[in-house]
């Protein structure tokens, strides 16, 4: 029996879009957004799992759909079947997140073949960064055509960076934004992350910060007309639909509503011009892998995460 390729790609969209272009080989889909939550080292335990079930439900009221993970582990368990394994995964810290854990998952079931990676991002003629959805057929092809075949120093980056991204010393990614690798957006996303962790200035993460200038300088109609505007200017976050819809929920606090026109408030104004640190009045309980997101601020001079104040101890 002739070996086929294994295609894990970043969403059902593109395994559709795989399916109809007829590319070769059996298709995993990779339902998860682990740029959010608590994640662990060891990938897709039961304890694993469970984690992520708890932290998806509670937050987003989303339930994981434990029989296509079955599915997907299923087919992961036998590798003999195939004859590589390509990763198809975006530019964005969405997509990076997800694919470290990909490659941590393989590498810890001793899956011993070679692993290429297709990338979209910068494409000639177009201004904005494509999504691989994104991409004509031919583009898409060409893509595939042009894979990057991984090599064991890129392995032990994904590795590295997993590893710390699971622990508690974020400000250990900080070497790895200069790394030279096949994961030409790595650094970004590096960089990207970071600046998830609130400003020591005031208290806005880059995505808030962003949403609110989008308010300042935009007429903004609705909130479904800010997510519009948030889903296409977030840079290299990758950020989906509940993703985005949760931050200006908890930004309302900055934002007047008329009846339909959005505005910022003298507290939105006041953020941005850095007149007063909001990390407490916002809602910052979320976990970005091993960390919590209010037990660490950016500093922007010093270029790294600082333990937020009132947690020094």
């Amino acid at each position: 029996m002739n070996k086929l390729p294994l295609h894990i790609t970043n969403g059902g969209i593109l395994t559709k879009y795989l399916i109809e272009l007829e590319v070769v080989g059996e298709k995993i889909t990779w339902q998860e957004m682990l740029c959010e939550g608590p994640t662990q080292e060891i990938v897709h335990t039961d304890e694993f799992i469970a984690l992520r079930s708890t932290f998806l439900n509670d937050l987003y009221n989303v339930e994981l759909d434990l029989d296509k993970v079955k599915v997907a582990l299923e087919q992961l368990s036998h590798p003999e079947r195939y004859s590589e394994i390509v990763l198809w995964f975006e530019y964005d810290l969405f997509c990076h997140i997800n694919m470290l854990a990909v490659i941590n998952m393989l590498l810890q079931k001793k899956i011993n073949l070679p692993i290429y990676l297709v990338c979209s991002g910068r494409i000639p003629g177009s201004k904005t960064l494509k999504g691989l959805s994104e991409l004509s057929s031919e583009q898409l092809l060409n893509h595939y055509q042009d894979k990057v075949k991984l090599t064991s120093e890129d392995l032990d980056i994904a590795t590295t960076v997993w590893g710390i991204y699971c622990g508690k010393d974020h400000n250990l990614l900080k070497p790895f934004i200069v790394k030279q690798s096949s994961f030409k957006y790595l650094s970004n996303c590096l960089k990207a992350h970071l600046e998830r962790f609130p400003d020591s200035i005031d208290g806005l993460n880059v995505l808030e910060r962003n949403i609110l200038k989008i308010v300042r300088d935009n007429t903004i109609k609705s909130k479904h007309h800010l997510l519009g505007y948030a889903l296409n200017y977030q840079g290299y976050y990758g950020y989906g639909d509940m993703q985005l819809e949760r931050l200006i929920k908890k930004l309302s606090i900055f934002i007047s509503q008329e009846e339909d026109l959005l505005t910022l408030n003298r507290s939105g104004h006041e953020a941005l011009l850095g007149q007063h640190n909001f990390s407490t009045e916002i809602d910052n309980n979320m976990i970005f892998g091993g960390v919590n997101k209010f037990d660490f601020q950016f500093n922007k001079k010093l270029n790294k995460l600082v333990k937020t104040v009132i947690n020094v101890h």
